[in-house]
């Protein structure tokens, strides 16, 4: 006999489905899947679930005979995944429930069990935390990577000079190592933010179970020390509702790449032949299809361009909490793409960046050559006046002058002789020549920070320590 239409709405035999009369619609299971993405978590799943196996074998809601077959099964499903042979189903809509079922389906009974005192609320929460954890100490580590690039740079290149800019306009000479240092320091605070940041994610979430807890004796100190959490989260309603570490990893995260976006702009404008400071390796450029003698800065290009989406992930999480009232809600499953994005496009970038700097050249010819022009010397001499016990506002105006005489005579202020120099002053003497070369005005920046070459040998060798470089 033919199944009645109602028969064939019958609802399946989904993990949650006791409550339904009817099948999910497909464009429902199609909408609400999530299976696609997260797949991603199932190394973290899978750890979580055999931490709470064991914890409710302690605590005696199932067997030692059940655990063993959940952990069996566990690593079964684990290998075939790793393998590439397990079937991801999207009806199973996450992660969560596909794992669940197939393990269900191998080991029967016992898997049915895994899920007591736990709800896919704090299972998500976990599953995330894990896998933040281990990502926020993988890029880490790719910073401090980054970070001895610099280093090395700053070494080969300790004694360089190079034009120091504001406002894109040549300012100050600076030591090409005093310049790498300063993005040392750049990416060291990125470190600092995201080891913080590793604080908050390091928080045991389950036991929170739907968001009021669970009536069942079990114990999540237990499962925090099998998963290497120092401790548990304080509020069940707060953990399930909590995105708060995703955002501020997210907001550290954003900033790494705002800083190689800095980065990679003055690599972009370095690689011009109009700078030509820099030279990139060959294998990390790419050329033209019309124009035959072209030799593009991609890699700079694309990282630049590719902090639009980082910071674009960050505000998405922002909005996506901004109307949420507690605890859980389906709103917070849009919280996994943009995080996954975000890890992969910034790993990705500080990983390349850091292999672009290990072959980056300077030109060292071409940056003593810049340094010609722009006067760049002008506020050693203001220095040099105020040293003479001339208030400091009065040297700049003198200075200034100096500077437009020049430019009307079309020389530098190297090029003015004593005589010169001392209708502006009359306090300016022969010593003034030392004050206005390029490797006076260097070396005369001997305050704490600064680009002389005893503070650029301090800081390069404190960095070297930090960094486990030897000298």
């Amino acid at each position: 006999m033919a199944s009645s239409s109602k028969e064939k709405n019958k609802a399946p035999a989904k993990l949650w489905g006791g409550r339904f009369a009817e099948k999910t619609a497909a464009s429902v299971e199609a909408f609400t899947a999530s299976i696609h993405y997260d797949a991603r978590l199932y190394k973290h799943d899978i750890a979580g679930s055999r931490a709470h196996a064991k914890m409710l074998a302690k605590q005696g809601l199932i067997s030692a005979k059940e655990r063993d077959q959940i952990l069996k099964g566990l690593g079964q499903i684990e290998r075939e995944i790793e393998a590439g042979t397990f079937v991801f189903r999207p009806e199973l809509e996450d992660i969560h429930m596909n794992i669940e079922k197939t393990l269900v389906e191998k080991i029967g009974p016992a898997g049915e069990k895994l899920h007591t005192a736990r709800s896919r609320n704090d299972q998500v929460a976990l599953d995330v935390r894990l896998y933040l954890r281990e990502e926020c100490r993988n890029l880490i580590a790719l910073l401090a990577g980054l970070q001895k690039a610099f280093v090395v740079l700053a070494r080969t290149y300790q004694h360089a000079v190079m034009p120091g800019y504001t406002h894109l306009q040549r300012a100050q000479p600076v030591l090409v190592a005093h310049h790498m240092l300063a993005y040392y320091e750049m990416f060291g605070r990125d470190r600092e933010r995201l080891s913080d940041a590793l604080k908050r994610i390091n928080v045991m979430p389950l036991g929170a179970a739907a968001l009021a807890g669970t009536g069942l004796p079990i114990d999540r100190a237990f499962v925090a020390k099998e998963l290497d959490f120092p401790k548990i989260t304080a509020n069940s309603m707060d953990t399930v509702g909590d995105r708060d570490f995703i955002i501020e990893f997210m907001s550290a995260a954003s900033l790494v790449q705002i800083h190689l976006s800095r980065l990679s702009e003055e690599l972009v404008l370095w690689t011009t032949e109009e700078f030509s400071f820099v030279t990139l390796a060959d294998s990390f450029c790419t050329g033209s299809s019309i124009m035959p003698q072209k030799k593009n800065p991609d890699i700079p290009e694309l990282i630049r361009g590719k902090s639009g989406r980082v910071v674009g992930n960050l505000m998405s999480l922002l909005m996506l909490l901004k109307g949420l009232p507690m605890t859980y809600n389906r709103d917070l499953q849009e919280d996994k793409e943009p995080l996954f994005d975000t890890v992969d496009t910034v790993s990705q970038s500080v990983a390349i960046m850091s292999q672009l700097l290990g072959n980056l050249q300077f030109n060292e010819a071409r940056l003593a050559a810049g340094l010609g022009g722009g006067y760049m010397t002008a506020t050693d001499l203001a220095d040099y006046l105020v040293l003479k016990n001339i208030p400091f506002r009065q040297a700049h105006a003198i200075v200034g002058r100096t500077v437009a005489f020049c430019l009307s005579k079309g020389k530098e202020l190297t090029e003015l002789t004593l005589k010169e120099l001392q209708k502006f002053s009359e306090v300016i003497e022969g010593d003034v020549f030392k004050v206005l070369s390029i490797e006076g005005s260097v070396a005369s920046r001997v305050s704490p920070g600064g680009t002389s070459g005893k503070m650029v040998a301090k800081a390069l060798k404190r960095a070297e320590k930090e960094m486990g470089i030897s000298a």
